[in-house]
């Protein structure tokens, strides 16, 4: 009920009640002495007596009224709060916060608190752009700009450098020109491992030699060394490396026995014999897995010899294929190596 209403409603009725009594109640013109606690106060007419009640009772409501609109006005702000805190909650949720914890007074958002705290939300942002929270607002805003490929400011935002809006907005950034590839990985602590390790897969497609290696000990992925590889067995865009520098790169990133194979067939289109048979000797030094590769570049350089040394110092029951693949050489059978790796 509203205050005013309420008030303007009481106080006709004591008038219309107490007009009523003056004017037609026997005796209501009269005046009345009410003791009180043993003392007879002033006379009081008696339809005024009759209003006196009707007042205390007015007032006793307003007061009964206005204590339980405080303790309902504590009740709306506790909700507004833990509303502020939900919005907040999904904001840290469409960020991909990692420490996301709210505290919320009332049990409903304590529900939806803890729900929101614990899940990842991907918000889509194209269909939320008109959302009406400016909060939340704001967010989504940042995050369709990134996800469409623009640079924003993150800063205020504080979020880690492995952060997914983080390491796609400087991606944006490098792919902008904003950034270079050798700016990132000189500065590498600013950054996630997986992105740089992207940059890296991008800067060796046009890094000398030199540059590559005082970088690949951090940031060397197999595909970047296949690039590597690839360059190095090429005349175009070339890249010159010598075979103990391949072997340092190579072994950087644990191939298996089938990946040393991989490489030697990539280094034998354009790399010298001589440098990528030191290549995988120096391999098949450091690794036994790089020994099958070995074996293969010099079946496949023809050095059949070497390749004798080496079955001659394995085990009978190691390297079959090759064994096989030697007795029909000596059978005068020609088939192509490849074929039994």
């Amino acid at each position: 009920m509203y205050l005013k209403r309420y008030t303007i409603a009481a106080f006709i009725l004591m008038i219309i009640v107490g007009w009523y009594v003056y004017a037609y109640i026997p005796g209501g013109q009269g005046t009345i002495s009410v003791p009180f606690f043993g003392v007879n106060l002033p006379p009081v007419n008696v339809a005024v007596l009759v209003v006196v009640p009707m007042l205390l009772l007015y007032i006793a409501s307003i007061g009964h009224m206005a204590f339980y609109s405080i303790l309902g006005g504590f009740k709306l702000k506790k909700y507004d709060k833990d509303y502020n805190k939900l919005i907040d909650a999904l904001c840290d949720a469409f960020l991909s916060k990692e420490e996301r914890e709210h505290s919320f007074k009332t049990h409903r958002y304590r529900l939806l608190g803890k729900i929101v705290d614990n899940s990842k939300i991907f918000p889509q942002t194209e269909k939320l752009l008109d959302i009406e929270n400016e909060k939340l607002k704001e967010i989504i805003e940042l995050i369709h700009k990134v996800k469409e490929g623009e640079v924003v400011n993150l800063k205020k935002l504080n979020l880690p450098p492995n952060n997914p809006l983080v390491m796609q907005n400087n991606f944006n950034r490098y792919k902008s020109g904003e950034l270079s590839a050798e700016e990132i990985l000189i500065n590498a602590k600013n950054y996630d491992d997986k992105f740089l390790q992207e940059v890296f897969k991008d800067f060796v497609k046009d890094a000398d030699g030199e540059k590559i290696m005082k970088y690949y000990k951090d940031f060397m992925t197999k595909e970047a060394l296949e690039t590597i590889i690839e360059r190095a067995s090429s005349n175009e865009n070339g890249i010159e490396l010598s075979p103990e520098e391949l072997v340092e790169l190579i072994v950087s990133v644990r191939p298996t026995r089938e990946e040393y194979i991989k490489y030697s067939k990539m280094l034998g289109k354009g790399v010298m014999p001589e440098t990528r048979l030191k290549v995988f000797e120096l391999l098949s030094e450091k690794d036994d897995e790089a020994t099958p590769a070995y074996l293969y570049t010099a079946f496949d350089l023809e050095m059949i010899e070497l390749a004798d040394e080496i079955l001659d110092a394995s085990q009978p029951e190691e390297y079959k294929n090759f064994r096989a693949y030697k007795a029909l050489k000596e059978c005068n059978k020609n088939y192509n190596i490849d074929l039994f790796v």
